[in-house]
């Protein structure tokens, strides 16, 4: 075992917790999941910090609440300047690489990974920026989720789907960087991110992870879908921005979605597989430590609601397992958790005297070493999510502590609930004289912790300084900030070179080369 470990992060795209045997599902076919779950350590309440695609991720890496990174929506800047947790491992002695979908938004497409192997799945300009000013049940819906729910009513078996194609590069990619790790020169610890966009919708899947299913074996919705004047009024907004009304769809139409919903979701599970395989067999699975999350859930018609962008736990509840059978038991913690606190964790485990001794920058996550370890862990059982994206006029919180979940938003009724007794979170609880003291606590955090007027402003000047740049770059030539890769073929297969004069398959010793421009051999496994 080597003193700092290698990491493998391996990240699905809107992969809700409840949907995997490990969280309690009994549908879902992910055994590669359930070993990885199996040996290592699974967080039962672990949570995302804003319940959509490239806040989440910019909050995770930089390990800041997502206001406080200026993360507001799917158009936000993430900003060079900032650091990550990336940045932190290179400074550690760490290389680092990053295989598929982080929806960088702006010029800088690394953000501390110092090699990239696929381009991404989305854009990285300012098109998908929110706009208060119109309001959210205006003309003005972003375009990109407009009447979305529509798609849902397409879901089902497909061949090919350009996510497909990205996921299947983004994990041959991966795995060929594994073996590189294997056999290349480059003896510092690693850091890979691999990051697939399944089983992000639409939910279209080939017919080999369809016909894993019987169709009548899926499962409906635990809380089927209400009529709006019976929704919060958050989720009326999500009803209307999404166009559920408009879609109208059928119990058929739900079980077929949520059928390739877990068709994608065994899809996952064998790139999971994959990655795992290659690490045993390029000899680095004993020094690696493996992190299982992702970036959101998805509500999977729970309320007749779809995607994302809820506190509800169905959207904001996410799988985050640690396995390093070598350097920690396998357990199952039940502290509240979320992603800002992978930042200060994989800071700790690289290195537990100077990792964390190391930070120059100020972060709002905790290191879960101690709860890996298997210790007893001091300070608020707290997990804090915001929003301040589609579907709102005004920004939105929610502070979980303990066993209970507040959530308040100027324009809305605040709402409470005791996740013990209500795990459907169907009793709003607010104003009972029975938990007076613990909203009048919960409600006290949130106005000595924002300044939700003054965050509005903050939102909303951003968003008008986004949308000009975006108006102006249509006009004429538009930059593009999207990362190509572009590899020559001399940097990956058999070219004349100084370490290989004569472009051979063999060393000097006729022994099988581990790498074109390299004089090591190969590994041989038999005889």
């Amino acid at each position: 075992m080597t003193e700092k470990p290698n990491f493998l992060f391996i990240q699905a795209d809107q992969l809700a917790a409840r949907a995997l045997p490990a969280y309690g599902n009994r549908v879902a076919k992910t055994p590669n999941i359930d070993v990885l779950a199996g040996r290592g350590v699974v967080f039962e309440q672990a949570y995302c910090n804003y319940p959509l695609c490239a806040p989440s991720r910019f909050s995770m890496l930089s390990g800041l609440l997502p206001t406080n990174a200026g993360a507001f929506d799917n158009g936000a800047e993430f900003p060079a300047s900032l650091p990550t947790f990336v940045h932190y491992l290179r400074l550690l002695g760490y290389q680092t690489c990053l295989s598929g979908k982080m929806h960088f938004i702006g010029p800088d497409q690394l953000h501390g990974f110092e090699e990239r192997l696929t381009t991404d799945i989305y854009p990285s300009d300012f098109n998908w920026t929110a706009n208060w000013s119109h309001g959210v049940t205006g003309g003005d819906r972003l375009l990109a989720a407009a009447g979305e729910v529509n798609g849902i009513m397409n879901s089902g078996i497909y061949e090919r789907t350009i996510q497909l194609d990205f996921d299947d590069e983004v994990a041959f990619t991966a795995i060929r960087k594994i073996h590189d790790l294997g056999r290349g020169g480059d003896r510092r610890p690693f850091g890979l991110f691999v990051s697939f966009t399944h089983p992000h919708d639409p939910f279209a899947v080939p017919r080999r992870y369809w016909n894993r299913y019987r169709h009548d074996d899926i499962d409906m919705p635990m809380l089927p879908a209400m009529p709006r004047a019976d929704l919060d009024p958050h989720s009326q907004r999500l009803y209307d921005h999404i166009g559920v009304a408009d879609a109208g769809m059928s119990d058929a139409d739900v079980r077929v979605a949520r059928h390739a919903y877990y068709g994608a979701v065994s899809y996952i599970d064998d790139q999971v597989g994959s990655l795992l395989e290659a690490l045993e067999t390029a000899g680095l699975a004993d020094d690696t430590i493996v992190v299982l999350l992702s970036d959101h859930g998805e509500t999977l018609g729970e309320r007749g609601l779809w995607f994302k962008r809820s506190f509800y736990d169905c959207a904001l509840q996410i799988p985050f397992i640690v396995s390093a059978p070598s350097r920690f038991a396998a357990a199952r913690r039940a502290e509240n958790v979320s992603l800002v606190d992978l930042f200060p964790t994989v800071l700790d485990l690289a290195d537990p005297v100077a990792g964390l001794a190391s930070m120059e920058t100020a972060i709002d996550g905790r290191s879960l070493r101690p709860n890996l370890r298997g210790e007893a862990v001091e300070g608020p059982d707290q997990v804090i999510a915001e929003m301040t994206g589609e579907g709102l006029n005004s920004p939105a919180v929610m502070v979980m502590e303990g066993r209970y979940k507040y959530i308040f938003c100027d324009d809305d009724p605040p709402l409470l609930f005791d996740r013990t007794t209500d795990p459907r979170e169907t009793r709003n609880l607010s104003g009972l004289p029975e938990v007076a003291e613990v909203e009048t606590r919960l409600a006290g955090f949130v106005r000595r912790n924002w300044d939700l007027d003054g965050l509005k402003r903050r939102v909303l000047e951003d968003q008008s300084r986004r949308r000009l740049v975006d108006r102006a770059h249509a006009l004429g030539r538009s930059p593009s900030w999207d990362y190509d890769t572009m590899k020559p073929g001399s940097a990956q297969y058999f070219r004349p070179c100084a370490a290989n004069p004569s472009a051979s398959n063999y060393n000097s010793e006729f022994q099988l080369r581990a790498r074109p421009d390299a004089e090591a051999p190969n590994r041989r496994e038999f005889p």
